[in-house]
């Protein structure tokens, strides 16, 4: 396991010694309009796995607020996640479970002169606030009376107004230097469907009105967010005391997590699924936990990774390469180890015996003698990779040509004599021998060879897909990159980002179930794709390769 120190765990601790809070209770509120992603595990191991080092709990809460955007799948997907990454949640919550609190602390501000009912449209309102060098200046709404604020309020939840036709805004300071205290719209109108409450609201209130009071009345102690919520924490804590909320809870911000190579924005992550670049939000080119999952990543690797990546206040952008470090750490000694040929090459072994077959026997994993062994069947036909051999080699070339001998991993040694072309010039065939004498394990040391190649036998062996994957977005800093070429992030899609090639495995692959994980000799750790497999044929997700030049 990986520790590093952790601001927010030093204030948890702090809190508990001094006495202000006798326990803990954080939690993951994700917005249901789309999928995690590895940004959101982060925050998913930070909150569970504070509260379940001091014995506190977690909720997980959907912060449902703008129906516009949301949607049943999401809740469910996201659900799954949580489940998936291997945390409980305490209680399971809404935004819109609250919404009738949420109206009657609305009202109470109105009641405080410290809410109104504004005119105003959102360009407006926008052109009202000022910059963060203006002050804004005050709303000609702004001083209508308590009672007509509660008239026109009450009007609004009854449907009385269309959309943006009037807002509920808090009444602050249009002079602060802190823009989000500038009067911000706490409610606004939606006559749209919600997936929770139905057609029963057509107000809705904004996000930073209902976190703080969902926070509060869930009786939460840390309320752990990424750093864009800092400059809002003084409406945060405005909302907790101005509503009277019984329960204070703390906001703390941390930053968020970034990875090179990586689309992790939201709205970005849409598009590209709406749009068709990627098969749906579970691609396994995507961040979306449903997209490492799929593509064969295990909760275990991420939350190491996110604990190495560690907790501070500022942005950082992690090498991607580091989660694969993590999940070849944790498949390395669970994987079982086979052989599959991606780009086959026929090799025929031609003073072996016709229709013989004799099977061989191999470790399940060297690095976990306790997994056993499989038996491996080896006969006159076997394929081996196309690019395991070259009929003009450049020097230092061990592999298979005419006149080299190799070792079969398993196997024997085989020696090239012939090669088949076809009518355009194409190796199609080899033509080798094989020395029954260098069986592997039989203890062979009369001669030596450089190569090993990893085959399968062409009688017994299974049809398989493979899928490789590269990296989406070809340019790291894509982002900056777009803002400064006034280019749009779709220009950094890597067209190559997926190969599709077919090949064989070993036979003792055909009952391997979808999820399932191995590591193929020589081309890395490949998981069975639950979307594409079928009964015919195997389809696998490359994982990572075996190797990697990143070091922790």
């Amino acid at each position: 396991m990986v520790e590093n120190s952790n601001f927010i765990k030093t204030i948890i601790k702090e809190d508990l010694e001094s006495g202000k809070r006798d326990k803990v209770v954080t939690r993951f509120p994700p917005e249901p309009n789309g999928y995690l992603h590895i940004g959101h595990a982060k925050s998913i191991v930070i909150n569970f796995g504070l509260a379940d080092e001091f014995g506190g709990k977690t909720n997980l809460r959907f912060d449902d607020t703008n129906p516009l955007k949301e949607d049943q799948e999401f809740v469910d997907a996201i659900k799954e996640d949580v489940e998936w990454m291997g945390y409980e949640w305490e209680g399971l919550f809404f935004a819109s479970d609250y919404f009738d609190e949420m109206y009657d602390r609305a009202v109470l501000l109105i009641k405080k002169g410290l809410a109104y009912v504004d005119d105003l449209s959102a360009d407006e309102i926008r052109e009202y606030r000022g910059t963060l060098s203006e002050p804004g200046k005050e709303s000609p709404y702004r001083d209508r009376s308590v009672g007509e604020n509660l008239d026109l309020f009450e009007r609004m939840k009854n449907g009385e107004f269309g959309n943006g036709e009037k807002v509920l805004r808090a009444k602050i300071d249009m002079s602060s230097p802190n823009i989000n205290l500038r009067d911000p719209v706490i409610y606004r109108i939606s006559h749209a469907t919600h997936h929770n409450t139905g057609d029963k609201w057509c107000i809705y209130p904004m996000y930073a009105f209902a976190h703080p009071i969902e926070d509060a009345l869930e009786g939460v102690t840390h309320s752990l967010c990424t750093t864009e919520f800092e400059d809002q924490r003084p409406l945060y804590d405005w909302v907790v005391r101005e509503c009277e909320m019984e329960a204070t809870p703390q906001q703390i911000e941390f930053g968020r997590l970034n990875l090179t190579n990586t689309v992790m924005s939201k709205r970005k992550l849409k598009q590209l699924v709406e749009e068709g670049y990627v098969d749906g939000w579970d691609d396994p080119r995507l961040p979306t936990i449903s997209g490492l999952r799929r593509r064969g990543f295990t909760p275990e690797a991420i939350r190491e990774f996110v604990k190495a990546a560690g907790v501070s206040k500022g942005y950082s952008t992690v090498d991607a390469q580091m989660l694969e470090h993590f999940v070849r750490e944790d498949l390395k000694l669970k994987a079982p180890r086979t052989m599959g040929v991606l780009r086959p090459l026929k090799v025929v072994i031609t003073n072996y015996p016709e229709g013989e077959v004799e099977w061989l026997d191999a470790d399940i994993n060297p690095e976990n003698p306790e997994m056993g062994t499989r038996k491996i069947p080896f006969s006159r036909e076997i394929y081996v990779e196309q690019d395991d051999f070259m009929e003009n080699p450049p020097a230092k070339y061990f592999r298979l040509f005419p006149g080299n001998e190799v070792r079969l991993k398993h196997a024997y040694f085989i020696k090239c004599n012939e090669v088949v072309k076809d009518e355009n010039g194409e190796v199609v065939e080899l033509h080798c021998t094989y020395d029954v004498e260098t069986k592997s394990g039989s203890g062979f040391t009369g001669r030596k060879v450089k190569g090993t190649l990893h085959w399968v036998d062409a009688t017994h062996a299974l049809p398989a897909e493979f899928r490789l994957y590269e990296p989406l977005i070809l340019d790291s800093e894509e982002e900056e990159a777009e803002e400064a070429d006034n280019k749009s992030f779709l220009d950094y899609v890597n067209e190559k980002s997926l190969e599709i090639v077919n090949g064989f495995i070993e036979p003792n692959m055909k009952d391997a179930k979808p999820q399932d994980k191995f590591q193929f000799f020589r081309h890395g750790y490949f998981n069975v794709d639950p979307k594409h497999t079928t009964e015919d044929k195997k389809v696998f997700n490359r994982i990572v390769s075996l190797k990697s030049s990143f070091k922790l």
